[in-house]
């Protein structure tokens, strides 16, 4: 009998995470995918109001608190322009947790979930430990997913295709046109769209669209959350919305390995999605003019840029030993192959830092690729 169960086996810690660990302490970040930007003061009251009255003490209900769903409902009608049911969503510990129980609740054994490559590092790791087969198909060249791909890409084994627009790692906005063949292809195919959207309000140029808009099925269930939007990464807070027939099967799954998501930390979050809104515009025109930044200095350089839309992360085509030389120098950037094979050759930036260390950053880079270029 084996000491560990394969799908532990079949997974290893984030790449991520071993850069992290490799850099000193006094190193500028560009690799933490985290806004530099304090929670809303109205979310953090509220959190300690509830905490105060003791009504964070027990246990909410497995799906979250009625007034924080009703928000999450009252989002989607806003800005998806769909009518969602208040039980129909699941506050999760965080997107992560949400991305965990559309897997488990849709793939079997051996089935297949289409992804991004590059792609965020969870899809291909979450799809392991449901016993699932990865199935990472490449982007185009300015790394937005095709829709003709995904569609090629599916068979009879095919239980799901995930996308991510904004994306991580790419900072890639899917246009309209594609989010409505997404919805199609879902739809046609009998096959799950699993949508991940926490950088929805990061969008720069045109608007951000979700395939849940446009399909004709309920074949869309779509994962989101407070960490990027509200820089509330730490009150790992995010829910996933779907028809009440998918979310009583994830329910399933959140009410044995979570109960609920935390009391305090769903309280911030009503308030967070209920109240002002100018955190949000403030980060998303920070993040334009950092990027516009950036994109001006790698042209100075010389280096190759896909113009990231949104999200807060670049990812350049860079010389080979960028990465090791930018670590040793002081400055974190990640690895394109971290995020999967279609990676190799590009390093993923965030500029979710202050400006002062990124144009430090910066200076640094251009050095680097100066000596790798001698």
């Amino acid at each position: 009998m084996s000491e560990f169960a394969a799908r532990v086996e079949a997974i290893s810690i984030s790449g991520i995470r071993e850069v992290f660990e490799a850099a000193g302490e006094d190193a500028i970040n560009l690799g933490l995918g985290q806004p530099d930007f304090p929670a809303p003061t109205h979310a953090r009251q509220a959190a300690v109001e509830a905490i105060e009255a003791g009504k964070a003490d027990a246990y909410t209900g497995n799906k979250g608190i009625a007034p924080l769903r009703e928000a999450i409902a009252a989002k989607h009608e806003r800005d998806q322009g769909i009518d969602v049911d208040p039980g129909d969503v699941i506050a999760t510990a965080g997107g992560s947790e949400a991305l965990h129980l559309a897997m488990e609740a849709h793939v079997d054994a051996g089935e297949e979930v289409i992804f991004p490559d590059p792609g965020f590092v969870s899809y291909d790791a979450l799809t392991k430990v449901a016993g699932g087969t990865p199935k990472p198909v490449p982007l185009r060249d300015d790394l937005t997913l095709d829709p003709a791909v995904v569609e090629e890409a599916i068979t009879d084994d095919t239980a799901m295709f995930v996308v991510n627009s904004p994306g991580n790692p790419t900072g890639a906005v899917s246009p309209e046109e594609d989010v409505r063949e997404f919805a199609r292809i879902a739809d046609e195919h009998d096959v799950v769209c699993l949508s991940d959207e926490v950088y929805e309000p990061f969008v720069f140029e045109g608007d951000h669209h979700s395939p849940i808009s446009y399909a004709d099925t309920d074949s869309v269930v779509v994962v989101n959350g407070c960490s990027k939007t509200y820089s509330m990464t730490g009150w790992r807070l995010g829910w996933v919305t779907a028809s009440t027939r998918r979310i009583e099967r994830m329910l399933r799954v959140h009410q044995y390995v979570q109960a609920c998501a935390s009391a305090p930390a769903q309280y911030a979050a009503e308030a967070a999605l209920t109240g002002p809104q100018g955190v949000v515009d403030e980060m998303r025109e920070t993040f334009e003019e950092r990027r516009n930044l950036l994109l001006d200095r790698f042209a100075e350089m010389g280096v190759e840029v896909p113009t990231p839309k949104g999200a807060f992360y670049a990812m350049p085509k860079v010389p080979e030993g960028f990465v090791d030389a930018c670590i040793d120098r002081g400055v974190v950037v990640v690895p394109g192959e971290a995020f999967g094979a279609g990676g190799a050759g590009h390093a993923r930036l965030s500029y979710a830092n202050d400006t002062e260390s990124l144009r430090e950053a910066l200076d640094v880079m251009e050095r680097v690729v100066t000596d790798l270029r001698a």
